[in-house]
């Protein structure tokens, strides 16, 4: 168990800062990709392509360190994620090639996820069956790097270059090292399950029938998540020809509603509980994606888009952190390797959004609104045998 020596104001901010190493490694030097291109000799698509390694790199981590964050102490996983990818993020100031900047990148990604992975973990055994309300707040708090991170990268380019860029990263990485080193405690439940086998680990996860449409949900969720970052810049920059300085009000005005969705989570679920709270977001969500698709069928003004995309994003949010906090739940000895299943399912089919939009491409928003509202009607279709269930049982008690 969790050590109650470490107060939760404390804690939580800290595992916020883990987890976001890797939306700072994303984000922060995307502003650099056309100096990076030039440097390194390349083109812009060879370092666009960057980012897709590093997901893929995040997602193959996932998978090797999820059973192993179950069987051994996280606080010593954490800081073996944190050094080797300080010491990735060093290297790639030495890169001359687009090869090496690439290779250095999916190391970085799958060491990170050692780090990472555990964090899951360590809130629901800190939280118990309200496990939600401590994902919202670190979910919350993390998000400011998303938020942000853009605006530092420029900023640091202004001054520097791009490998300042990954000098910041360095020295932010360092910092939560130290804290986690000093603060971070130790599980003392994992022992439990030590005698299982790596791959045994999985199977007990895909074997747990009631965690099975929750995983549906948390993937299709992110299906619709990942819909909508592909699909926006064009959306909002090509369609409706605003302004860059427009598009980052509207791409913020996205993450403050979903910190709102997080924060109204995490004041309710301990009341409500997992289930209601994600059934409330389904509801958010079945009607604003269908309002979506009536709006962008009838091609009716930027600002119907924004206020259907904002409740939505919102709805997005609450309905994927209560799908993660319940099947958390399910799984006290196999966190890690339950948390590993979470992100690679949602990685991977958060992939295919790209291709899909792609195929379905016909110059207008329509596509990527029926992206998300098909994402949204397989999730309900997921979810209602057991509101039906739960209705049922209400109305004979």
């Amino acid at each position: 168990m969790i050590q109650n020596t470490i107060s939760k104001k404390i804690l939580l901010p800290l595992l916020a800062s883990i987890m976001a190493v890797s939306p700072l490694a994303i984000d922060l030097y995307l502003p650099a990709m056309p100096q990076i291109a030039d440097d390194l000799s390349t083109n812009m698509p060879a370092v666009q392509n960057t980012l897709s390694i590093y997901l893929i790199g995040y997602a193959l981590g996932l998978l090797f360190f999820g059973p192993l964050a179950d069987k051994y102490p996280r606080r010593n996983l954490v800081i073996i994620g944190l050094s080797g990818f300080i010491l990735a993020t060093i290297a790639l100031l030495f890169a001359r090639d687009i090869e090496t900047f690439t290779g250095l990148r999916l190391f970085q990604a799958f060491i990170s996820s050692a780090a990472t992975v555990v964090v899951p973990g360590t809130i629901r055994e800190l939280y118990k069956k309200d496990t939600a309300k401590g994902l919202s707040y670190v979910s919350m708090i993390m998000m400011l790097a998303p938020m942000i991170a853009p605006a530092i990268g420029s900023a640091i380019l202004l001054i520097h270059s791009w490998q300042a860029i990954f000098v910041v990263l360095t020295i932010y990485v360092i910092a939560v090292l130290t804290f986690t080193a000093k603060l971070l405690p130790n599980s003392g439940e994992l022992k439990a399950t030590q005698h299982v086998s790596f791959f045994g680990r999985y199977k007990t996860v895909f074997a747990n029938k009631s965690a099975r449409f929750d995983l549906i949900a948390s993937m299709m969720v992110s299906l619709a998540f990942f819909a909508y970052i592909t699909a926006v810049p064009f959306v909002y920059l090509t369609v409706f020809g605003v302004s860059e300085f427009v598009f980052s009000l509207l791409f913020a005005a996205t993450v403050f509603a979903l910190m709102t969705a997080h924060l109204i989570n995490s004041k309710l679920v301990v009341r409500k509980g997992s289930k209601r709270m994600l059934k409330y977001g389904l509801i958010v969500a079945v009607i604003t994606s269908s309002l979506l698709v009536v709006v962008t069928s009838l091609e009716l003004p930027l600002t119907y888009i924004v206020l259907t995309i904002l409740p939505l994003m919102g709805s997005i949010s609450m309905i994927a952190v209560n799908a993660d906090a319940l099947i958390l739940q399910n799984f006290s000895h196999q966190t890690g390797t339950a948390t590993a299943v979470i992100g690679v399912l949602r990685f991977g089919i958060g992939g295919l959004a790209g291709p899909i939009l792609a195929y379905f491409y016909n110059g207008t928003a329509q596509p990527f609104s029926m992206l998300m509202w098909l994402s949204i009607l397989v999730v309900l279709l997921a979810q209602l045998p057991r509101m039906l269930n739960d209705k049922k049982t209400k109305d004979i008690s």
